[in-house]
């Protein structure tokens, strides 16, 4: 059973479990699907009270510190800086991320396996998606992004069959132990991370999840077997391997990159063009700029638009984000507001690498894939991604704090691996 305990949930509780799954659900469906779960686990939540139990989680999450900053800087920031036309709607994006990872903190231990368990109930959807539009059929109408390449909601589904698959390659390397090699589940796991790897290069073609992946892999790898050189070694250059491997025998992949690396040259040569690696380099530019110009508080929240139509061509002008979320925080909130940003990313990546086990693992190379994302695209800023991607990732970086070992419970019988538990926070008895 989902929810089988020794002793029995009340209805309310039961209730933010199923909204959370709910939300985990609906990750590759329309960003008007994650609004709808996103909005009634928030309702759960405040129906279901217990607010004791999460409010001890949140001071006890290595993450408090960071999110509360990041509060106070935006209400400072919307004080004392000048306000614009999109003032408003960036104050919404703000609130929106901000909530989004806090919901993440609030969750108990089985609400948040819960979400974990509609996202890989989604991800099976998802593939029966894509199988069926290879077979020629009609594509599901809610998953029509997953099988069609179409804007940044396509990008975020790539990305997160990306973290499906790196998820897996992970499970697969736990097979691997001192004591005993587990060969069959782990060939599974990896061909499900190969699976992973061809549907962000064919289906729905993506070079941030390609990067992505391979980061998040090598990262697990340095996680499982860093006191053992030899064997990471081995890890690092198997991986590689594979990574270059599905490069050299892919035309198409190396077109990609190839195409990216021409792009980047063109525009350190002054070239104007909707290249979308050329887009990038003229808009990180500029970005910076704007940074360096006001360091200290930025230009204010909503600033980024009408200092990119002052700076940037012409032809770029339909642009509304720098697509990176660390240079706009930088732009509109000044480095303080960088370096907050970057301070939850480094909690996480700090969570995580403390905690020396399966669970750790999967947050290890989650929040890997997520400050890639965040780095070359707007993996926060954009609800399309802001409101699936993060919210999966922070669900896995709370299992983190879990205790005992919650993904061999997501795992059953095949979870058991050879790991080693090193818990990163004392256990909260306290609705776990």
């Amino acid at each position: 059973m989902l929810f089988r305990s020794p002793n029995p949930m009340p209805w309310r509780l039961r209730a933010v479990s199923l909204a959370a799954m709910l939300w985990g659900f609906v990750l590759f469906m329309p960003v008007g699907m994650n609004y709808l779960a996103a909005g009634l686990t928030l309702i759960a939540m405040a129906v279901a009270g217990d607010w004791r139990a999460r409010t001890e989680r949140f001071r006890r999450s290595p993450l408090r510190w960071p999110l509360a900053a990041l509060a106070a800087w935006v209400l400072l920031i919307l004080l004392l800086r000048p306000h614009y036309e999109e003032t408003g709607i960036a104050l919404w994006h703000h609130f929106r991320i901000w909530i989004t990872l806090v919901s993440t903190v609030l969750l108990s231990a089985d609400e948040a396996k819960a979400a974990v368990r509609g996202f890989m109930a989604a991800t099976l959807l998802a593939l029966l998606a894509v199988l069926l539009q290879l077979a020629g059929l009609p594509d599901l109408g809610v998953l029509h992004h997953v099988t069609v390449m179409k804007g940044n909601k396509s990008i975020n589904d790539a990305l997160l069959f990306t973290l499906a698959g790196a998820s897996a390659a992970v499970f697969g390397l736990a097979q691997f132990g001192p004591d005993r090699w587990r060969w069959k589940p782990a060939t599974l796991a990896f061909a499900l991370t190969i699976v992973a790897g061809l549907l962000a290069a064919f289906a729905l073609p993506s070079r941030t999840s390609l990067v992505g992946l391979v980061i998040a892999v090598l990262g697990a790898c340095v996680h499982q077997w860093r006191g053992h050189l030899r064997a990471l070694l081995v890890a690092v250059c198997v991986t590689g391997a594979l990574a270059g491997g599905l490069i050299w025998a892919t035309p198409s992949v190396q077109q990609k990159f190839t195409l990216g690396v021409e792009e980047l040259n063109a525009a350190r040569a002054g070239e104007v063009s909707e290249g979308s690696w050329v887009v990038r380099s003229i808009m990180y530019r500029e970005t910076a700029r704007m940074m360096l110009d006001r360091p200290l508080a930025g230009w204010g929240l909503g600033s980024w638009t009408p200092q990119w139509h002052s700076r940037g061509p012409a032809l770029l002008a339909n642009y509304n984000m720098p697509h990176d979320d660390f240079l706009w925080m930088g732009a509109e909130m000044g480095l303080p507001g960088l370096l907050v940003l970057l301070s939850i990313f480094l909690a996480g990546i700090a969570m995580a690498w403390r905690r020396r086990d399966l669970t750790g693992r999967m947050g290890f190379a989650a929040i890997l894939l997520m400050s890639v994302a965040t780095l070359v695209n707007s993996a926060l800023r954009d609800a399309a991604i802001g409101l699936s991607l993060p919210w999966i990732v922070f669900v896995y970086l709370r299992l983190v704090q879990a205790e005992g070992q919650p993904w061999q419970v997501l795992l059953g019988r095949a979870g058991a691996g050879p790991v080693v538990a090193i818990p990163v926070v004392q256990p909260l008895r306290a609705g776990r």
